[in-house]
């Protein structure tokens, strides 16, 4: 196991201050391509709830449609 050091130089806070920045971009890269995908799941959930809605008023009329006629 490391010890702790007692001090910190400037070049390491440095080193430490871009390693953390590279990880939160990648966070962000993260956060983005989540983002992404749920805006395509709900453009997915809205066709799929408009076809449904369209299949059963289809079938609604032509039900309709067969009782007026007989």
């Amino acid at each position: 196991m490391q010890t702790m050091r007692e001090s910190w130089t400037d070049e390491r806070l440095d080193d430490l201050k871009e390693s953390m920045n590279q990880r939160f971009d990648q966070v962000d890269a993260r956060f983005d391509r989540v983002e992404s995908d749920i805006g395509e799941l709900r453009r997915m959930m809205a066709q799929g709830f408009i076809a449904m809605m369209t299949i059963t008023v289809t079938g609604f009329f032509s039900l309709a449609g067969l009782i007026f006629i007989v």
